[in-house]
């Protein structure tokens, strides 16, 4: 005899309370699959968004607060460092190059900063997709996302700590803080970096520090933009990316500029930090979500036992018309298995789908463009409840099994 044929009957017979344990069961694995799809995502896109930054130096401080500064741009208000510090690395052998980094101004929620053409385009790595780089102070050239046009000409703000609103948009903030007369005009656009530089207006430090009236770091007369900044005295930056020869000599800077009135750090120290804090809470999140699909399990037995027991009298007359005990276990036990596979699917198209509202709703929020990706821990685990929920079933079957004949057509 065809088992399938009896299975679909159940079904059918069952549907409503079929559906509800294959939502169950969809909710348990979808919890499981969005946290570590979300978590590998963001590590992942938070590490390649530092990926051009080997060494940073910046004024004492807190490293965690200039790391979110100049690689995320959650900009906060950081102390400067010495200009002197530009001079003395434009002199050492173990620099390849090296690039001021100044911020604290926006534009329309847009981050302005002040660096150089050479790390506007990642050392080279990157052009830009429209126009060219700036040439001259006065000149930007904006992100892949932000909103504006080539030739446009925009007026800098200066930025008040603790106060952000949405790319795009202008607030009273801004409106009330406006460098009059320093305008810029944008000559160029930059591709997509999945960072949230995408975001961001860069310029020539040149300009930001005239912008403060503090000079443009050069000698009296010279108009250049980058280095050598070889004015006295040279301005004051809150960070500086620094670009090492070697792995020895990137070593040796850090001991260098950890003393002296700096500090100096290689980003990838302070994530695996933050990655710890994340792994903490991923521990905790995971435990939650194995302790509810523990629970969801428990409960899915117990009414998979009381249906079972409802259908007694409905396998007690096949097994009176001659069908095998092996037959309505293997029923019984398939039907079961049939709705964990469908839960389990349906469960890792919904945790995909909400991995992906989440990476949208963080990608809104700070610019990192994260790719969701299903990879070899969702399958896992979601192989795991399916093994564990499927060797559960088996514990009504056999309790069907082992039921007499004449006992089942009693109830």
């Amino acid at each position: 005899m065809n088992p399938f044929a009896m299975i679909l009957a159940d079904l059918r017979a069952l549907r409503w309370t079929a559906a509800a344990i294959v939502v169950l069961i969809a909710l348990a694995v979808a919890v499981g699959v969005a946290i570590g799809a979300q978590e590998r995502a963001l590590r992942q896109s938070s590490a390649a968004a530092a990926d051009d930054f080997a060494l940073l130096i910046g004024a004492p401080g807190s490293q965690t607060q200039l790391l979110m500064s100049t690689v995320y741009l959650q900009l906060d208000a950081i102390p400067l460092m010495e200009g002197s510090v530009l001079q003395s690395l434009a002199r050492d052998e173990r620099v390849a190059a090296f690039a001021p980094i100044a911020f604290g101004d926006v534009t329309r929620g847009y981050p302005i900063i002040g660096t150089t053409a050479a790390f506007a385009t990642r050392w080279g790595r990157v052009t830009p997709s429209e126009g060219r780089l700036f040439a001259r102070e006065r000149e930007a050239l904006i992100g892949a996302d932000v909103d504006y046009r080539l030739g446009e000409s925009i007026t800098p703000s200066h930025g008040v700590a603790g106060q952000t609103h949405k790319a795009g948009e202008e607030d009273e903030d801004e409106a009330g803080h406006r460098h009059a007369g320093h305008d810029y005009t944008i000559v160029g656009r930059l591709p997509p970096l999945g960072s949230p530089w995408d975001r961001a207006i860069l310029v020539p430090i040149e300009s930001v520090w005239e912008v403060h009236g503090l000079g443009n770091g050069h000698a009296a007369g010279t108009e250049t933009i980058g280095p050598p900044f070889d004015g006295v005295p040279v301005p004051g930056v809150p960070a500086i990316v620094v670009k090492p020869r070697s792995v020895a000599g990137a070593y040796a800077l850090r001991s260098q500029y950890r003393q002296g009135g700096t500090m100096a750090f290689f980003p990838a120290e302070v994530l695996v930090g933050i990655y710890r804090s994340l792994g903490d809470a991923r521990g905790v999140l995971v435990f939650a979500s194995t302790l509810n699909a523990t629970l969801v399990l428990a409960s899915i037995l117990l009414l998979l036992i009381a249906v079972t027991g409802l259908r007694r009298r409905r396998y007690a007359v096949l097994r009176a018309m001659g069908a095998s005990r092996l037959y309505v276990l293997l029923v019984i036990w398939l039907g079961m298995a049939l709705l964990m596979a469908l839960g389990c699917i349906a469960g890792l198209l919904l945790g995909g789908a909400a991995a992906g509202v989440l990476s949208g709703l963080i990608e809104a929020q700070t610019g990192l463009r994260l790719t969701i990706a299903l990879d070899k821990p969702e399958f896992l685990q979601i192989a795991l409840l399916f093994v564990v929920g499927t060797v559960l079933s088996l514990l009504p079957a056999i309790a069907s099994f082992a039921n007499p004949i004449a006992s089942g057509l009693r109830d």
